[in-house]
This record gives structure tokens, C-alpha cells and sequence, in this order.
């Protein structure tokens, strides 16, 4: 037979029990809940990035985009044409002989399927874009790009230590 002492124990163990599993369960929400958060954060923060990114090419300026950029020497870039860049410096002067020089204006646009992960101070982005160029020889060009952007978080913000881009083979 069980005595009033044992029982007692009993309960007390399960109280126990429940006030660590109350414990852990509003942990693991209060986690969850700082984890929407953080991502919320950083859908904002590269939305207004990506959107500056985009504004600042479409000035038809590489020194306006350069803030963007890490000047680290080996960092890679790939574009749609030539085929990639090894430091900022031949990025820049690539994409104003390969693409400045022959356009009277560029409009380049971001859609609303970004995605964004990060991982402590480094974040990937991918989103499509959009590039509306009109040439000196007064030809519309209208091209779809995919876009991924590897970011580090600097002392200056956020910095592009990577990019891909690309259209796809055909056109459109």
C-alpha cells in the first residue's frame, strides 16, 4: 500500500516535470517567435538593398553601384556577359566597355520573389530581375535575369562578396 508520503512525492515529481516542460515549450516558442522575426528583418533589409542595388545600375554609372561591393582582391563575379570578373575594379570597367558604353539607357528592376537565407554574418539572395535597355542604335532590348548575391555583413553593412547572373539560353 501506498502511503500519503509517497504520493505526495509523486505529485511533486510530476509538478516538476510540468513546470520544465512548460519551461522548455515557451523557450522553444520564444525562439521560434525571435526566428520569424530575424527573417522578417532580413526580407526588409535585402528588399531595400536589392531595390538599391537595382537603382543604382540603372543609372547607367558602375561607380554608383561600387557601394554595393566588396573590393577584396579575388572575389569572383559572373554576369551575363563575358563570363566573370576576379575583383571589383574589373567588374566595374567590364561591365561600362561590355554594357555602358553601348546602351542610352538601362532600367533594371527586381521581382518579388526574393529569397533570402542567412547564416550569421553571411547571407545568400536569389530574385529575378528584370533589364529594359534601350541602345544607341535605338534598339529595345527586354531581358529576364536570375540573380543570386552572396552578402557579408561588414563593418560598413552590407557587402556583395559574390554574384551570379544570368539569362536564360533562347531569350526570353
Amino acid at each position: 500500500m501506498e502511503t500519503g508520503q509517497v504520493r505526495v512525492r509523486r505529485g511533486e515529481r510530476w509538478r516538476w516535470l510540468l513546470y520544465v516542460a512548460l519551461a522548455i515549450a515557451g523557450g522553444l516558442l520564444t525562439f521560434v517567435g525571435a526566428r520569424a522575426q530575424q527573417k522578417a528583418t532580413d526580407d526588409a533589409t535585402f528588399r531595400k538593398l536589392i531595390g538599391e542595388y537595382c537603382a543604382a545600375w540603372s543609372t547607367d554609372n558602375a561607380d554608383n553601384a561600387a557601394r554595393f561591393y566588396a573590393k577584396d582582391d579575388g572575389l569572383v563575379f559572373y554576369d551575363v556577359a563575358p563570363f566573370s570578373y576576379h575583383s571589383w575594379k574589373e567588374y566595374h570597367d567590364g561591365v561600362k566597355a561590355e554594357f555602358f558604353d553601348n546602351a542610352e539607357s538601362a532600367t533594371l528592376s527586381a521581382g518579388k520573389d526574393l529569397k533570402v537565407r542567412r547564416h550569421g554574418a553571411v547571407a545568400w539572395t536569389t530574385v529575378s530581375m528584370h533589364l529594359s535597355e534601350k541602345t544607341k542604335g535605338g534598339k529595345t532590348v527586354e531581358t529576364e535575369i536570375r540573380y543570386t548575391g552572396i552578402w557579408e555583413h561588414r563593418p560598413g553593412g552590407w557587402m556583395i562578396v559574390h554574384e551570379h547572373l544570368s539569362a536564360p539560353l533562347g531569350g526570353n
